[in-house]
């Protein structure tokens, strides 16, 4: 059957999966029998050929969804200003891949303020049916609780596009005794957890906690937030990271176990449970 959300990883591969997925013809292959979405982060580097998107297209099944970041220099270079033919070229690349894209993931820096609302109005009004995006923010005036976030709420509820949830409070729980978890942390935002209710599927951005047992405790507030999501038909996009992601699959198992527990009917994450351990890949 079908799962009734959507669960991934910000990447389809890591030399640690290798024996942990299930066999197949290439990574994104083997991460796409198991997981229904992924991150594209690589696009936000460098864009992909439409070949090298023809041969992904070729590689999942109809109900797998791509969200596929917005390129470093439309959000963070230019911070959406008159990025309209850079945005055509991209979307003319990611074209193979129309049917099975999720809404396109618009990672806005700290330095786009309240100021540059009406270029994210622009940007997202421009967009060409069905594509639809995804935001998120990171200035502190959009966390603030006033009128620079009412603004931002009002605007992205009324062209119904969801505000994505980055939860990082696992974390920055963490002692920085590792390189990994001292690198996320840096790189990382560390905001509040600001969920806004819209007409389109959430998007959630969870950043682990290392030691993986420790995550129980902030994913089970949203087990129960998924669970009454999906008690409404709506259709969660829940993504599972960590400071060394190659114990992402391990996250995610944590995380369908906890869920699978809370709702027995949600069909669970087929990964090799003998190998499916943080420390044991």
């Amino acid at each position: 059957m079908s799962r009734p959300y959507f669960i991934g990883c910000p990447q389809w591969q890591d030399p640690k999966w290798n024996g942990v997925l299930p066999p197949g013809e290439s990574p994104l292959a083997r991460y796409s029998q198991v997981f229904n979405c992924v991150e594209g982060n690589t696009t936000f580097y460098a864009t992909p050929s439409q070949e090298q998107c023809r041969q992904w297209r070729s590689q999942v099944p109809d109900d797998f969804r791509f969200l596929f970041k917005f390129p470093r220099p439309i959000s963070h270079d230019r911070l959406l200003a008159g990025v309209g033919p850079q945005v055509r070229d991209f979307l003319e690349v990611l074209a193979p891949l129309e049917d099975v894209m999720g809404p396109l993931l618009l990672q806005l820096p700290a330095a786009f303020g309240p100021e540059h609302l009406p270029r994210l109005w622009r940007f997202i009004d421009a967009l060409p049916e069905p594509l639809t995006c995804t935001v998120e923010v990171r200035h502190p005036a959009f966390f603030g609780k006033g009128e620079a976030e009412k603004h931002l709420n009002r605007g992205l509820r009324g062209r119904k596009v969801a505000r994505v949830c980055f939860d990082g409070r696992a974390l920055f729980a963490a002692a920085p005794v590792d390189v990994a978890t001292r690198d996320a942390q840096r790189k990382k935002p560390r905001v509040p957890v600001h969920l806004l209710p819209v007409d389109a599927p959430p998007v959630v951005r969870y950043i682990g906690h290392p030691d993986l047992e420790t995550n129980r405790r902030f994913l089970v507030p949203w087990v129960e937030r998924v669970a009454q999501w999906l008690a409404t038909s709506q259709r969660p996009f829940m993504f599972m990271h960590m400071p060394d992601n190659g114990d992402a699959l391990a996250l995610a198992r944590l995380w369908s176990d906890l869920l699978g527990e809370r709702m027995p009917e949600v069909e669970g994450l087929e990964l090799d449970d003998k190998q499916c351990q943080m420390g044991l890949f």
